[in-house]
């Protein structure tokens, strides 16, 4: 980008080419015929997107964040008395809002992602409902605290299942319809213990690992298709699974999002930057792991 004029350094421009005041002087990106950005590029107004672990905690950020922008959204986890709270409440927001047709609506559908059939089920709704699926989030996920060497054989399994397992399910069958359609955004929630490990959490760390390797793969895979294959390595975010963990009882309504110096995020603003790896503000992005951590902790 071309570092701004200083016009007080510059002097006054001649009369002769001086511009009038309501002359609009038009951009160097513009003279190049590249379009401005501005932030109808960070909508995702008009589209489809499925978010799976979506009842509470971040994907639940997700899919309110998405309906307030105007998408049609599916609320999807394990057990459906957990989503119909959530996909009703947008639906009243939408009704309130209808004059003005900003929300979009929700469906909510019973889902674990580590049945194939119920992904295909999970799908064929979506598209029932809403005609096509436009983004998928992969948010399901599930983890507990212990040594090593007391996980059992089947609590590996299954973590590893939900984070790991899950994410392939639901991206080959949903991808699958995106792919049909000429294309989609898929964005992975992994975490920062897939990057640098976590201990008590071993299984966790290595299907979440997992998970950031494979988005670099999907996305060389299926660019040529119109896929886009994102992924973002949240660090600690207060929702109700960090604070039953973790012991964190540091609640998200009392973080200040204003303050730079802290290590613990709010879900919404996981939420941000998973709209922005959705809408078409993150077009030169493929195949890549933002990281949501806050301040760095300098010499880890």
């Amino acid at each position: 980008m071309s570092a701004p004029i200083d016009t007080h350094s510059v002097g006054p421009r001649p009369s002769s080419i001086a511009p009038s005041r309501t002359t609009r002087i038009r951009s160097p990106t513009e003279e190049r015929g590249e379009s401005v950005v501005t932030t109808d590029q960070f909508g995702v107004t008009g589209q489809t997107a499925i978010v799976t672990g979506s009842s509470s905690g971040i994907g639940r950020a997700i899919v309110e964040r998405f309906a307030a922008d105007g998408a049609s959204v599916v609320v999807t986890s394990r057990d459906r008395e957990n989503v119909e709270p959530v996909a009703q409440a947008i639906n009243e927001r939408a009704d309130e809002e209808a004059s003005e047709g900003e929300s979009g609506r929700a469906i909510a559908v019973e889902c674990d992602v580590t049945d194939r059939a119920a992904v295909e089920a999970l799908r064929e709704a979506t598209i029932e409902e809403f005609g096509s699926v436009d983004m998928l989030v992969n948010n399901a996920g599930a983890s507990f605290v212990a040594d090593f060497e007391d996980i059992s054989p089947n609590g590996w399994k299954t973590i590893v299942d939900i984070n790991l397992h899950g994410t392939y399910h639901c991206t080959q069958v949903i991808g699958e319809g995106m792919r049909e359609a000429g294309g989609g955004r898929i964005v992975n929630i992994a975490s920062v213990a897939g990057q640098r490990g976590s201990t008590g959490m071993s299984p966790y760390s290595a299907a979440k690992a997992a998970v950031i390797n494979f988005t670099t793969s999907l996305a060389a895979n299926w660019a040529e298709e119109g896929i886009w294959a994102n992924c973002i390595a949240p660090g600690l975010v207060a929702t109700e699974g960090v604070r039953s963990q973790m012991g964190v009882e540091e609640g998200a309504g009392t973080i200040d999002r204003a303050e730079a110096n802290r290590r613990i995020g709010r879900p919404g603003e996981i939420a941000d930057v998973t709209q922005f790896l959705a809408s078409p503000a993150s077009s030169y992005l493929n195949g890549e792991t933002i990281t949501v951590k806050g301040v760095p902790r300098l010499g880890e």
